[in-house]
């Protein structure tokens, strides 16, 4: 799932990727909402909000919408530098690494929140949204660009056209019905992400995130395992 890139991979190694990591990013996006009131992979959102509030005098208020925006760039900004770096070192675990990595930081979070509930809300939807971009960019770099993780409102889009498509039979609409089952196993596993996440943290709390990071890990490490022993 994390070791075949482009190409190389099938439909269906597709479809797990992008049911199993758009649960969590979701998952995590409620939760940004719930603590905070922001979403933290909706960046078309999040700039409406910084213009909306410095339109209007809302300066403080815009600036911390922007650096949600900013932060998500950074988190794929990293993704990116760390993926080219190992691609050109041929280290075929770069991407599983990758989401190690995003389930170590994860793993930090919840530590820090479990202890210290008194955390700024503005802290946890910042690394939320680096997260959400480096999730992102890993999805969107080992599938190129056929899986996304976070980007629902491309993926709407993108279901629309291809319910057209898918209908009008012929090459275009052969080619068109396995992008509509991605984008819409994305969008609804995105969706019941959310709802579960947002059902979980009314029970457990910031646990929450320590059980994304152990999912994120389930799925990462033993793809880590495999490419180091082939």
């Amino acid at each position: 799932m994390l070791i075949r890139v482009g190409n190389e991979r099938t439909k269906s190694i597709d479809l797990a990727l992008a049911g199993l990591l758009s649960s969590v990013a979701g998952a995590l996006n409620a939760v940004g909402f719930l603590v905070a009131g922001s979403f933290t992979a909706n960046m078309t959102g999040n700039l409406s909000m910084f213009a909306d509030h410095l339109a209007n005098d809302g300066l403080l208020l815009a600036l911390s919408f922007a650096g949600l925006v900013l932060a998500f760039i950074c988190g794929a900004a990293s993704a990116t530098l760390f993926i080219r770096v190992g691609e050109r070192r041929q280290m075929r675990s770069v991407y599983a690494l990758a989401i190690v990595a995003e389930a170590g930081l994860l793993l930090l979070l919840g530590a820090v929140l479990v202890s210290w509930p008194g955390a700024r809300e503005t802290a946890v939807v910042i690394v939320l949204s680096f997260l959400m971009g480096l999730q992102n960019a890993v999805t969107t770099l080992i599938s190129s660009a056929r899986v996304r993780t976070t980007h629902v409102s491309g993926m709407a889009t993108d279901i629309g056209i291809g319910i057209v498509e898918s209908l009008g039979g012929g090459p275009a609409g052969t080619e068109a019905r396995p992008k509509l089952k991605l984008h819409g196993l994305t969008l609804a596993s995105f969706a019941t992400g959310g709802v579960a996440g947002t059902v979980l943290y009314g029970i457990i709390g910031y646990w929450l995130f320590l059980l994304a990071a152990l999912i994120l890990l389930i799925v990462a490490v033993p793809e880590v395992i495999r490419a180091r022993t082939r």
